[in-house]
């Protein structure tokens, strides 16, 4: 006993010398518990998909779950999000459409577009058991059309199948079999997540799920072995002790909206103009986690999008750098750019158009810096250096022409020279273009949603899944849907087995 207790008062100590700069989150003692003011089976803490899909599966099993959220309305950042969820392996989805996938062609996507050592446990499962997931996703409600649209980005209409990544791009179209995955609802605009996850939430309380909002979930309760037994949180102003007779589940989100935590764990993301997310997305989740003994992993990954496309037209420029060097093909998908960007070129891009590739139009998300009648005025008026652009632009347009792209093998849909003046540069700067970031990193997870310690040990009675863990995503992002995919995946799993605990 005094072992453990010794253990995980180091582990406590070691995360708030971590979380110097953030509030402390350490577990209280259940000792010091005077009463329970609930009890139930199951307390998961945030309803997005990822929570409330893990309601569903611990309810299934026949558990009384609570769900708490910090806000008044239901579905966090995965009701913000485009609701897409990406599926493959041969769903009937894409049967219908008439593609043909295997997930062995998926796991090679995921692992060869994503950063080095993935979580290939993950990975695996996910793939293996993707047509599994889109029945279930079915079953709970959401709706998807059997149509499929060739257009680039998320689809405006209510088609329900496409590319949602860097699946075409070069080399990935040639290490992997591309097929799309993308699976989004079949309602038309580009509030899919509204959909989604009013359709979880319809699933879960048709099944008797109770929720409480306006909430605030403080800190983890510990028995004195460390087993995690419930919940501190805070209803209009007073303190409240909840407890968990089989554990808990936190998915509360990430941490986009605490620029503190932001600044010290993924600074990359910090200057990106849009903080994408649910106004909850906090941290409190991994906090809490950490102040239980949790590991937090990969805290700097996130995605940091520059949505360069639509129009497409756009695609034909090139996108340079401060030494006005390409750097990436301008056709990949949106977070891979945008990664790039912020990662790798100190948060700076400029996009170079000609009179036939220009927007054509004021557009909110990029601004036009530099306009010339020649490449040399428009070089001197960004301060390059001497002769840089010119000679970009002139490599790419003498390939361009013959339909090749030796540096990155830019699809031949856009590769035409750049000709026609008036030529514009646009900034693509991470603080001064729309720049959506959000985060990736969180508490290390099993593939059961076990919350792992310092040691690669499970804390007893501690579950999370979606952005609160480190699971799927990765920066660069490379697929619309994986986020979404991962939050109801992972989160049906660790549902399931906090609530099969006897």
């Amino acid at each position: 006993m005094s072992r453990a207790l010794s253990r995980r008062r180091f582990l406590m100590a070691t995360a708030a010398a971590t979380v110097a700069a953030v509030p402390s989150r350490a577990s209280e003692l259940a000792s010091d518990i005077r009463h329970w003011d609930m009890t139930v089976d199951v307390l998961i803490a945030g309803s997005g998909a990822a929570g409330t899909s893990a309601a569903i599966e611990a309810r299934q099993l026949g558990n009384e779950v609570l769900v708490l959220e910090k806000l008044l309305k239901l579905g966090g950042s995965s009701a913000m999000s485009g609701g897409v969820i990406y599926m493959g392996g041969g769903t009937p989805l894409q049967k219908a459409c008439g593609f043909e996938d295997t997930p062995e062609a998926m796991y090679d996507f995921i692992v060869a577009a994503g950063r080095q050592h993935p979580h290939l446990d993950k990975v695996q499962l996910y793939c293996e058991q993707s047509v599994e997931h889109f029945h279930w996703c079915v079953a709970m409600g959401i709706p998807y059309k059997h149509t499929f649209t060739d257009g680039k980005g998320l689809p405006g209409t209510d088609d329900s199948l496409y590319y949602s990544g860097n699946e075409l791009t070069y080399p990935l179209r040639e290490i992997a079999r591309p097929a799309p995955r993308g699976h989004v609802p079949g309602v038309s605009g580009w509030t899919g997540g509204r959909t989604v996850m009013a359709a979880l939430i319809a699933a879960a309380k048709k099944r008797g799920i109770k929720y409480l909002t306006q909430l605030s979930c403080e800190r983890l309760i510990q028995q004195a072995d460390g087993r995690v037994s419930g919940l501190l949180v805070t209803i209009n102003g007073e303190q409240k002790a909840i407890r968990a007779r089989k554990g808990v589940v936190l998915a509360c989100g990430g941490f986009i909206h605490n620029r503190e935590m932001v600044k010290q764990y993924a600074p990359e993301l910090y200057n990106c103009s849009v903080p994408w997310g649910n106004m909850a997305d906090l941290g409190m989740g991994i906090q809490m986690g950490i102040g239980a003994g949790a590991a937090a992993i990969r805290m700097d990954q996130g995605f940091s999008i520059m949505p360069l496309y639509q129009p497409t037209q756009v695609l034909n420029g090139i996108v340079v750098n401060q030494q006005a060097q390409r750097f990436v093909a301008e056709e990949s998908y949106h977070g891979v750019l945008g990664y790039e960007i912020a990662y790798n070129q100190k948060g700076q891009a400029w996009l170079i158009t000609d009179a036939n590739s220009q927007y054509g139009y004021d557009d909110y998300r990029v601004k036009a810096v530099a306009q010339a009648d020649t490449i040399d005025a428009l070089a001197q008026q960004l301060d390059f250096p001497e002769g840089a652009l010119q000679h970009s632009t002139s490599y790419f347009n003498r390939h361009a022409a013959a339909g090749e792209d030796p540096l990155f093998h830019k699809a031949k849909a856009y590769l035409k020279p750049l000709t026609a003046p008036p030529f514009f540069a646009y900034d693509l700067g991470v603080s001064s273009a729309f720049f959506p970031a959000h985060t990736f990193g969180g508490l290390h997870s099993s593939v059961n949603g076990e919350v792992m310690d310092a040691w690669g040990q499970p804390i007893a009675g501690l579950y999370a899944a979606g952005r609160t863990t480190s699971g799927l995503p990765t920066s660069p992002y490379i697929a619309s849907g994986i986020s979404v995919g991962d939050c109801t995946f992972f989160g049906r799993r660790a549902g399931r087995h906090v609530g099969g605990l006897v």
